[in-house]
């Protein structure tokens, strides 16, 4: 065990969401796992959902793969081994993810289009992680499907259901759904997953079908409107964050592969909107209509990821973004305190195959907010519709991406993006913040130079960097390197570099969903807001001390670097 600052930690938090990853299988339904959860309920419920097949699948087993490169343990490889099995049994002969019947629901076998996308994106993470030949034969068959199935006109490619069945186009069901054929939702998320893969295996389908679908949204769908906003249309649900934001995360990627710089120009122009509807601190609305009033986890997911890919464009702006989501709402949107949940004794009152009561609390321990306020992990208002779901699957998987995305993004060759706590096989990087402004970089290989970012709100003129060789501040010439970040020349293996410079404390007024709250700041990290919320009160419990504390912990220096 090392001694390092008790500050946050992204692989920790990864390792506790996956009791949560792994709590959720329902074992009266074969390990499908449940998808949603009121904790608000006396006693709290977990429930299923059409959710249940490829998409709660996907987001869950590439959480388990991300957190097994984030902690370097395989202690859920038999809940990663489940998920995966029986993911890949959900495909039919026609290559396409099918959600499983249940006639006592009314949900036919059909191979719904939100699903692909999760399918496409866990199957890719386990490529990518393990290079198993299984996951590149069910891919290949996949995107063969993808790419066949498409309604192909001659200047555009498109999904023209919610759904596909054995049958063909389109699927009863998609009516009952209230789900109209909207490209962002069906085409435009499956861009970042097609990319990734064809980038590892040179599958040219993969990037064929991202060049029609970006024609597709950006020129022929009306998703977005000219200044960048999300149409707000009921046929485009209600400009729909998540999956805005998630088709903007691909847009962007695709952009940078092409070169297209115009794309980019897109992309930033509605990402700058998106980010005006947030907070500061990563609260986002779910949508333009009812669902405005409540966030959902995986929409700030998709704006940390998005920010990320701008950033490693050259944007690096929006690295400051990425951070403040990170140590906000993010890991403030995780489920670590249960004394406001109850649960059942016994199962008595269970309905086995659709809901539970049994130990709900402690099996989802560890997930990212489902439906959360700015200022609760509950929401829980008189407007829009109301309390809904406090836990989704979706969320679950998608906040152990988010923290996979800020993890990987810490270092990036020779730069310090986000000042978090991490190890790699160059440098260790050891964030006191928001205690103290200083972050130690201990190095462990001969460098010709480290650049690191620095905040914009601690200036340059206290700017400190100690070394052995000798310190010196940010006031001198030669200390900026010309992309703004502090230059560190030629560090050394088995120095440590020590940066520090002054924390501001500071307050802002935000307003989400028309309601405003008095933020208290500390650098970037929220140390109070008021109003406080109810049911589980977000920010109120956060302590600044005039130094770090420590704590023992053996961070994670992958022998092998991936990334997204």
């Amino acid at each position: 065990m090392s001694e390092i600052p008790d500050t946050v930690l992204l692989e920790e938090r990864a390792e506790l969401a996956m009791n949560a990853v792994a709590g959720l299988p329902d074992p009266d339904l074969g390990g499908i796992p449940y998808f949603s959860a009121d904790l608000l309920a006396r006693p709290a419920t977990l429930q299923h959902g059409d959710w249940d097949w490829g998409s709660s699948h996907g987001r869950l087993l590439d959480a388990c793969l991300l957190a097994r490169q984030m902690t370097g343990k395989d202690t859920w490889r038999e809940v990663e081994d489940g998920f995966r099995t029986r993911l890949t049994g959900f495909f039919g002969p026609d290559g396409l993810s099918y959600r499983q019947a249940r006639p006592e629901r009314g949900w036919p076998a059909n191979a719904n289009l939100i699903d692909q996308r999760a399918v496409l994106l866990s199957l890719t993470t386990w490529f990518v992680s393990d290079g198993a030949p299984e996951a590149r034969r069910l891919v290949d068959r996949h995107v063969a499907a993808l790419k066949r199935i498409a309604i192909k006109e001659r200047d555009v490619w498109f999904y023209p259901a919610s759904e596909y069945t054995p049958g063909g186009w389109p699927s009863p069901n998609a009516i009952a759904l209230h789900l109209a054929p909207d490209p962002a939702s069906f085409s435009g998320r499956l861009i970042m997953p097609l990319l990734r893969y064809h980038q590892a295996t040179g599958n040219e389908d993969a990037l064929e079908l991202c060049g029609w679908f970006a024609r597709l949204i950006v020129e022929k769908s009306g998703v977005y409107n000219e200044d960048g906003s999300f149409n707000a249309a009921r046929a485009y649900r209600s400009g729909h964050f998540h999956t805005r934001l998630g088709t903007l995360e691909g847009l962007a990627r695709y952009a940078g592969h092409t070169g297209d710089h115009e794309l980019t120009a897109f992309v930033r122009r509605s990402y700058d909107w998106a980010l005006g509807q947030a907070t500061a601190f990563g609260w986002t609305p779910g949508d333009l209509a009812d669902q405005r009033y409540e966030h959902e986890s995986c929409s700030l997911v998709d704006l940390i990821g998005t920010g990320t890919t701008l950033a490693r464009s050259g944007h690096t702006a929006y690295w400051g973004v990425v951070e403040r989501f990170l140590r906000n709402h993010l890991v403030e949107s995780q489920l670590l305190d249960l004394s406001w949940v109850e649960s059942a004794p016994d199962a008595s009152g269970d309905e086995p195959g659709w809901t539970t009561h049994v130990r709900v609390g402690e099996r989802v321990l560890g997930a990212f907010a489902g439906y959360g306020a700015p200022n609760d992990y509950v929401c829980d208002v008189e407007l829009g519709r109301g309390h809904t779901a406090d836990v989704q699957a979706c969320c679950v998987g998608s906040g152990v991406r988010g923290l996979f995305w800020g993890w990987n993004s810490v270092v990036t060759g020779n730069r310090i993006n986000l000042l978090l706590t991490r190890a790699t096989q160059q440098v260790t990087v050891l964030s006191h913040l928001p205690h103290e402004g200083r972050v130690d970089l201990d190095v462990h290989e001969n460098l010709p130079e480290l650049r690191m970012r620095v905040p914009d709100w601690a200036g340059y003129a206290k700017v400190r960097v100690s070394r052995e060789s000798g310190g010196f501040d940010g006031g001198q010439a030669g200390a900026w390197a010309p992309d703004g970040y502090l230059l560190i020349p030629a560090p050394r293996a088995g120095e440590r570099v020590t940066v520090t410079f002054p924390v501001p404390e500071t307050t802002s007024t935000e307003v989400a969903a028309g309601r405003e709250y008095q933020v208290r700041w500390r650098g970037d990290d929220v140390i109070g807001i008021s109003p406080e919320g109810t049911a589980r009160p977000m920010y109120s419990g956060r302590k600044v001390h005039p130094t770090a504390p420590r704590r023992d912990y053996d961070l994670t220096r992958p022998a092998k670097e991936w990334t997204w």
